[in-house]
């Protein structure tokens, strides 16, 4: 927690000029995070230190629990988000928590502004194989866009019918990384991987049949894949590739602005 005597000695010496403002930012990064009953303990600064804020895990906490600490992180965050909610979790939180919306395929509700105009360059494209693995791809798409990206969303194009794919070959060849989500055998990130000239990001879901082990077999396909590029993530981590999407973004963006021609 940050303690009060360290604060105001790092704002004297702000002030008396014996430490510079970017200096002082720096130590701020791991200063502070805030209690919220006996059950949490938020991380306000994550966004100074990762470029993402703190985003709340559904599963496993109470409604309530989850109304406290939306309440707490709001004041601090213009996007709180919190995610894997199921539709009953939504009703309930819809009387606490004012102003809350909810994003039902992508199980994600929110405090957040009608609209979120991009705040990075680059596009992220996201590609789903089938229909049921759109919980998944949705959940990625709406945590970019929630954290300030532009998405471009392609379903229902898996290896089945390869045509589908190729007919809007458009949205591969325009995107700055990929998110591909597939299930069953999970060949589809390999496939999109050598049409692109991006990153690929490859999340396997538990979509399939017995033998595709509740999405064991598409994660190790994934793994195993003969395209280079192709990075992956676990198993129904759509929150975890979108984050990682924007990260590579991120970083093109602090590099283009390091460069000494901008």
């Amino acid at each position: 927690m940050t303690n009060d005597k360290t604060l105001r000695s790092l704002l004297e010496a702000v002030a008396n000029g014996k430490v510079t403002p970017d200096i002082a930012l720096d130590s701020l990064k791991d200063l502070a995070y805030e209690k919220v009953g006996d059950f949490a303990k938020i991380d306000h600064h994550r966004q100074l230190r990762t470029g993402f804020p703190e985003v709340i895990w559904g599963p496993g906490k109470t409604p309530e629990q989850i109304a406290q600490i939306m309440e707490v992180m709001r004041f601090r965050n213009p996007v709180v988000m919190a995610t894997r909610i199921e539709p009953g979790v939504y009703a309930t939180l819809q009387s606490k928590v004012s102003g809350l919306r909810y994003y039902e395929s992508a199980r994600i509700c929110a405090i957040a502004p009608p609209i979120i105009e991009p705040q990075f360059g680059g596009e992220i494209g996201i590609l789903s194989a089938g229909t049921a693995d759109l919980p998944v791809a949705e959940e990625a798409a709406v945590t970019a866009e929630l954290s300030g990206f532009c998405v471009q969303r392609l379903w229902d194009v898996g290896v089945a019918g390869i045509h589908r794919l190729l007919s809007n070959r458009h949205v591969i060849d325009s995107a700055s990384v990929l998110i591909v989500v597939a299930g069953m055998e999970g060949a589809l990130p390999s496939v999109v991987a050598g049409l692109a000239d991006c990153p690929v990001i490859a999340v396997p879901t538990s979509i399939g049949y017995g033998a595709s082990f509740n999405g064991l077999a598409p994660l190790l396909t994934m793994l195993n894949s003969c395209a280079a590029g192709v990075g992956v993530v676990n198993i129904d981590n759509g929150f975890g590739a979108a984050v990682l999407a924007g990260q590579i973004l991120r970083t093109a963006e602090k590099l283009r602005l390091a460069s000494p021609a901008s």
